[in-house]
């Protein structure tokens, strides 16, 4: 008798291959910096920041000006502590404003 006469063998073998593939590609990172430049960029421009995923290549901090663009950044810069302070502070104020504030245009809300 083949392995894949019977019916039963063949979808869990399908269900399983399926669910091995799934994991992988869930685990895969989407999207990565693929350079980072240390220019300063002015924290007035920035609506929001995260850290690239670990699975990346190169560790960076990505920062989201207002208009949606994404800048990556070296993570150790010296400025960008205070970048990251004042996104902070801007979101707790749009927050706190029902992000009509005119200083939350391009800050997402949580």
């Amino acid at each position: 008798m083949a392995l894949w006469s019977e019916p039963k063998i063949f979808f869990c073998s399908l269900i399983f291959v399926t669910f091995c593939c799934s994991l992988s590609v869930s685990q895969m990172p989407i999207d990565c910096c693929l350079s980072t430049k240390s220019k300063r960029i002015d924290k007035k421009l920035v609506a929001d920041y995260r850290e690239q995923a670990k699975g990346c290549s190169l560790p960076a901090m990505i920062l989201v000006t207002r208009r949606g663009r994404e800048l990556c950044t070296p993570p150790n810069e010296p400025w960008l502590q205070e970048v990251m302070k004042h996104v902070d502070r801007l979101k707790k104020l749009c927050k706190k404003k029902n992000y009509q504030h005119t200083r939350c245009f391009g800050v997402k809300p949580e």
